[in-house]
């Protein structure tokens, strides 16, 4: 009984959630809740859903002073000149325009954002490749192979729901697999010069007479948000944050905690200024820490009604003993296509906490099965999935085809999981 209302759980999420019948955050809650009632828990539900929410809690907290953080350098025009530097430095190379477009991407995805990613990059090179002839297929395929592999970022939507699916500290998921995405941005590196390289084949030896202005048109109001002088000094509190974080010498929300409140301070010391550099962030840091919150009413139902239990117990008895061990090696390999077919939430809080809880029944530790599906699903995955909204800002901006940008970039995306899984399987991060 409980297996059954278990899947029906996980099957009604997914439907409802990819039909968009109902948003994420009310499936998250209203799903469990109703299979509990039905399963006859009634008033026991509150406590479930309230001791979901509590082991949820810090990455929630993480999750919102992250996008303040982010939001309030961005806003202080810390990466502006950075990805001038970047324009100059491309030149009318075809190669060092795509390699130059990688690094962009992968530095403005510092803050997690597919959106942000995509409307700071697409714009600001677009006119390079359309003034050199490169194809515009190329430029998303880049930008999207460079994003979707910075998305593996802790404070990124799939790293965070997978550690608050499984209940682990973000740093124990992402720590570990921090080679593998290394090795990824540099498999991304060479496949933007192989993309490079071909272009520059195939429009030959072009030099650049006259790319127009490249850069974007600033608002004044924009203008009066930005700090150059404190340039130097965002960058330190960037990357003391980010080491401080991945040094584990404070929880990772208590760093962004810090590291906000000092950035706001420093480049909007104005109690005024500060307040409405929050009310500009608060929408987007709401938005997700709602779903995070919502998904630990999910986890909590479905975990302390045994329905989770349930469910693996079906999923062993499924599964021939020989090829159990096998999870985490299939859980990668499926992992990037995946994404076409499950959005995060409805994956990390519905597929993947079966899928973990199945590999325990083989003596796997949960945690293999989560790094494994950090390196695709809705992280390489993400920029060429319909169930992304980004996806289309992403071939809007770009002005390309979605049937072109899938066949191009799906090949590609799946390659670098595939490479990311290799070397987290001989390091030892994902054993089996």
């Amino acid at each position: 009984m409980l297996a059954i209302l278990g899947f029906l759980s996980v099957v009604l999420l997914l439907v409802a959630v990819m039909t968009k019948k109902l948003t994420p955050t009310v499936a998250l809650v209203a799903v469990p809740t109703l299979m509990a009632l039905i399963a006859g828990f009634g008033f026991e539900v509150g406590g479930f859903i309230t001791n979901g929410i509590k082991t949820i809690a810090p990455t929630g907290v993480m999750f919102i002073f992250a996008i303040l953080f982010f939001g309030v350098l961005s806003d202080a025009g810390t990466f502006d000149p950075i990805i001038k530097k970047i324009i100059k430095a491309v030149g009318s190379d075809p190669v060092k325009i795509a390699i130059g477009t990688a690094v962009l991407a992968m530095l403005v995805h510092l803050d997690g954002s597919g959106a942000v990613t995509f409307l700071v990059t697409i714009p600001a090179v677009l006119p390079l490749y359309d003034a050199v002839g490169m194809s515009r297929t190329s430029l998303a395929t880049i930008v999207a192979l460079s994003a979707g592999t910075m998305n593996i970022v802790p404070w990124g939507g799939p790293t965070l729901r997978a550690a608050t699916s499984l209940n682990v500290p973000v740093t124990d998921l992402f720590n570990p697999v921090l080679i593998p995405v290394l090795v990824g941005l540099i498999t991304v590196l060479l496949i933007a010069a192989f993309i490079g390289k071909k272009e520059k084949a195939r429009i030959g030896d072009v030099k650049l007479a006259n790319v127009g202005n490249t850069e974007q048109e600033v608002d004044s109001e924009k203008l009066k948000l930005q700090r150059p002088k404190l340039f130097a000094v965002n960058i330190l509190l960037i990357i003391a944050a980010i080491g401080i974080m991945i040094s584990n010498l404070f929880p990772p929300q208590v760093v962004f905690m810090f590291a906000f409140c000092i950035a706001i301070v420093i480049n909007y010391p104005d109690v005024k200024e500060q307040k409405a550099r929050v009310d500009a962030h608060a929408k987007a840091a709401l938005m997700m820490a709602s779903v995070l919150f919502a998904a630990g009413a999910f986890t909590g139902i479905m975990k302390e009604t045994g329905m989770i239990t349930a469910m693996s117990e079906v999923m062993v008895k499924l599964i021939p003993t020989s090829l159990g061990r096998f999870i985490p090696a299939v859980t990668g390999i499926l992992a990037m296509p995946m994404s076409l077919l499950f959005d995060p939430d409805s994956f990390y809080f519905g597929v993947l906490p079966v899928l973990t809880s199945t590999a325990a029944q083989f003596g796997i530790d949960p945690i293999m099965i989560g790094r494994a599906a950090i390196l695709g699903q809705m992280t390489t995955g993400f920029p060429v999935s319909p169930l992304t909204a980004s996806t289309f800002l992403l071939i809007g901006l770009a002005g390309v085809d979605f049937g072109e940008h899938q066949k191009k970039t799906i090949p590609l995306a799946f390659l670098v999981t595939i490479v990311m899984l290799i070397v987290s399987i001989v390091i030892g991060v994902i054993a089996f």
